[in-house]
C-alpha cells in the first residue's frame, strides 16, 4: 500500500467532454500509506466560456481563467506530477474521461487506471445515508477540506475518504493489503459478494 495513489479532481464547464465541457480547474492529491505527500492544483485557460451557473456552483468566473495558464499546459504538468502512479476519484467516470480528453488534446497519453470512491463507498459503507462525497464526510465525522466544488478542496476530502476505507479494511480484515489493484478489483464486486471476496483475500484465496 506504499506505492502512491493519485486522488483527482476537476472542476468543469460542463457534464461531458463529448458535449463540449472543458476543465477549468485540476487538482491532484498523492496518498501514500494514508497520508497526503503531495499536491498539484491549477485553474487552467481552455478557451471557452464558463456558463453562469457553474461560476455560481463553483465560485471560477471568466476573468478568473482569462488569468489562468492554457489548458494544454496545466494537464502536461499534471501529467508530470502523476507520472505511472495509479488514480482515484469520487465519481471517477466523471473526471476520468475529462482526464483523457484533456490529455488528448495536449498530446499525452492517459494510460492510467482509476478507482473510484463512490463505488468503493457503496461496498463498505453501505449504512451512510448518501454517498455524495461531503455527505459521507461529514458522516465519518472527517474534516471538511474547504469549499465543495473547488478542485482541491474535493482532491483532499476524496483523499481523506480514501485513506478512511483502506484503513477500515486494514481492521476489518487483517492481512488484507488494500493496495490500489485490490481497490479496482473490489468495486467491481457486488454489495452482496463484497464480504466473502474480501475474507477469501485476506486467508490468500483467489
Amino acid at each position: 500500500m506504499k506505492k502512491p495513489i493519485a486522488v483527482i479532481d476537476f472542476e468543469t464547464t460542463g457534464l461531458s467532454p463529448g458535449q463540449g465541457g472543458r476543465a477549468t480547474e485540476v487538482a491532484i492529491v498523492l496518498l501514500e500509506g494514508g497520508r497526503v505527500v503531495d499536491r498539484f492544483q491549477s485553474l487552467m485557460n481552455a478557451g471557452v466560456r464558463i456558463p453562469a451557473f457553474i461560476t455560481q456552483l463553483t465560485g471560477i468566473t471568466n476573468a478568473m481563467v482569462a488569468q489562468a495558464p492554457p489548458a494544454e499546459e496545466v494537464m502536461r504538468e499534471a501529467a508530470r506530477f502523476v507520472g505511472t502512479a495509479p488514480m482515484a476519484a469520487h465519481n471517477a467516470s466523471f473526471d476520468r474521461q475529462f482526464w483523457v480528453a484533456e490529455l488528448a488534446l495536449a498530446g499525452v497519453a492517459a494510460p492510467h487506471d482509476f478507482a473510484c470512491t463512490v463505488l468503493l463507498s457503496r461496498r463498505l459503507i453501505p449504512e451512510a445515508p448518501s454517498h455524495k462525497l461531503g455527505l459521507l464526510i461529514d458522516f465519518l465525522g472527517l474534516p471538511r477540506a474547504g469549499r465543495a466544488h473547488r478542485a482541491l478542496a474535493d482532491a483532499e476530502m476524496a483523499a481523506a475518504l480514501l485513506a478512511h476505507m483502506q484503513d477500515r479494511l486494514q481492521q476489518q480484515w487483517p492481512g488484507l493489503q488494500p493496495d490500489h489493484a485490490l481497490l479496482r478489483a473490489l468495486q467491481g464486486r457486488s454489495k452482496a459478494q463484497t464480504p466473502a471476496w474480501l475474507a477469501r483475500q485476506a486467508g490468500g484465496g483467489a
